[in-house]
Order: C-alpha cells, then structure tokens, then sequence
C-alpha cells in the first residue's frame, strides 16, 4: 500500500524503472530456486539444505528459514491492524481486531496446505475488482508530474529496487510447498506469471500515484494506494476506503495463511512437533504482538527490520546455493563414478 511513496523517495519519477529492474532480479532468483529444487525429486528446503550442509547445520538454517516467517507474519499482521484503525476503527482495542485476525488464520490452517491454496486463490480472484477503482485517478494523471524523467543514477535505481523487497517477497514459500505440486514441471508457468502480474500491479499503481499526485504530495501520502482508492465518490457511500480497507484483508491473509502454514510445517520437519501445537503457539504469539506493537514507529521499525533480513534470506541466499548444490551434485557424481570403476 505505501510502496509507491517509499520507490520515489528513492528515484522519484524513474520509479518505473527501479521496479521494473526488482522484476527482473526477482525472476533470476526464482529461475535459481527451480534449478535447486530440480537437483533433487521431491525435496522441500529444508532437506536440501540438511542434505548440503550436514544435520546440524542444516537444520540451523531451516530455523532461521521459520524465525523468518514468524517475523513477516508478525510483520503482515500488525500492520494491517493498524491500517484498519488508522481508516475504519481508531477507537477499537488492538486485541479486539487481533482475535479476529488470528480465528481466520487458526480455522483456515487446520484445514491443511490444500484449504490455504484454496482459499489463496478465491481470494485472488475477488480481490480484482478494487484495481478497477483506479480507473478514475488514472483519468486525472497530469503527464508533467513524470518529469523529469531519466535523472536516477544507477546506484540510485538499485536503490529503489532494493525499497520493493519488502512488497515482492513471499515467492520463497515455494521452496516449502514444492513437495506438494504434482505436476512439477507445469509449475514453472504459474510461478512466473504470478510474479509478472504482481509486478504488474505494483507498477501500474506506482505509475498513477506519481501521475497524480505529483512529488510534494506523493512524499508525504505513507498510504498512497489507499489514497488513490479514497478518491471514488459514489453518492450512496461517504467513505469508500472503508471498503477497500475492509476488501484488502483478502490480500493480506492468504499471506498470513501461507505464512503461519510454512512455521507449523517447517517446525514438524526439523523438530517433529505437530503442527496443531506450533499453530496454537505461533497464535498466542500474534495475540502478545498486537498488544505490544501498537505504536506506528515501532511497527514500522519491525517491518524494516524484517524487510533487511528478507534481502538477504530471499533475494540473495539461493544465488549463493545454486552453485553449492551443482557441486555437490557433480561431487556425487565423480565419487559415484570412481567408486563404480
């Protein structure tokens, strides 16, 4: 919601530019995780990883695949809520708003992986029609906002990249749910054109929101697309954005279901603690967050916190395991080899 502002404070109007070049990197790294995840036949990261780097080890990493988790649920998590008292219920106690949050997530996980894909995409699919209230604000885009245009420098650019890392991530779930895909091979397409529609999206919104705000104003506005959408005026509702606020709540859950999901699995596949327990341990967790997380500098100091380890665990860890799997894979094959001779 305020990644157009936090891209142009880094580029201003080649905005475009930095998400496009994030695009890009982004289909390098999930073009690397299924070449990891060929090496091996039915293999989540978890078991590549302990296969790599030995049991201990091995499994040190996957903990901190799972800490991960739970820091962008959190993260996800508290800044909806406060998104929704910001916009609908200022009023309204953090716990109130948490409990309902964290009912949805409970039921809908102990439904297992195929009622969280479900849901995903249902939710998918009836949360399009809120990018169709930005017919209007596209409608008053003034083309003068976008100049001048080609002033970022490169380092600039990456820069601006580097600020989406927090609005792309999520694709490095398919490392968990790779096990599951029957067809493997037809995975491959959904993947990509998953990426290619958020990115889409994203730069589709970042386009209207310079066009119509402009620079003084786009630097001030933390919730931009929110801002956009308040624009409608329909006679018969004063305030639109409670809709959409209400409506956003089917994008931000299948994240926080996926989410919770890959904590509850990862922690039975490394340490044999059933899910169910975990689910309930991660909820209780959520319920003292929201209590103590409330104030906005703290939540936004967490999300970038999060968005920092992210980088480094998302976009730049399966670039520096790629090369590591390969050779251990041609090891194998050389010992498998002599040892034949």
């Amino acid at each position: 919601m305020g990644t157009p502002r936090f891209v142009f404070l880094k580029v201003h109007q080649d905005a475009w530019l930095s998400i496009i070049i994030a695009l890009l990197f982004i289909l390098l790294i999930i073009f690397s995780m299924f070449l990891i995840l060929k090496q091996y036949e039915n293999a989540d990261i978890l078991g590549i990883q302990i296969d790599i780097f030995g049991k201990w080890f091995g499994k040190i990493l996957g903990t901190i695949y799972i800490i991960y988790f739970i820091a962008t649920l959190i993260s996800v998590f508290i800044t909806y809520i406060e998104v929704v008292k910001i916009y609908i219920f200022p009023e309204i106690s953090n716990l109130v708003l948490g409990l309902l949050l964290i009912s949805l997530i409970v039921y809908s996980v102990l439904g297992g992986i195929r009622v969280i894909v479900g849901v995903s995409f249902i939710f998918f699919f009836l949360s399009l029609w809120v990018f169709f209230l930005l017919i209007e604000p596209a409608s008053l885009i003034e083309i003068s906002n976008f100049q001048p245009m080609f002033q970022a420098s490169f380092s600039e650019l990456i820069q601006g990249s580097y600020s989406t890392t927090y609005t792309f991530m999520g694709f490095e779930i398919l490392f968990f749910i790779y096990p599951f895909i029957q067809n493997k091979e037809k995975a491959k397409k959904p993947v990509y054109m998953g990426i290619l529609v958020s990115a889409s999206i994203i730069l589709l919104t970042t386009l209207i929101a310079i066009g119509f705000f402009g620079s003084p104003q786009l630097k001030t506005r933390e919730w931009a697309l929110l801002n956009l959408f308040k624009m409608q005026s329909i006679p018969f509702l004063e305030r639109f954005d409670y809709i959409v606020v209400t409506e956003w709540m089917m994008v931000v859950l299948p994240n926080m279901l996926l989410l919770t999901w890959g904590v509850t699995y990862g922690l039975k596949r490394l340490y044999r603690i059933p899910q169910k327990i975990t689910l309930y341990v991660t909820a209780a967790l959520l319920v003292i967050t929201c209590i103590f997380l409330d104030q906005h500098f703290l939540i936004q100091a967490f999300t970038d916190r999060t968005s920092e380890a992210a980088f480094w665990l998302v976009y730049v860890y399966p670039l520096l395991l790629l090369p590591i799997v390969f050779a251990k894979k041609k090891w194998r094959g050389r010992k498998g080899g002599n040892h034949h001779g």
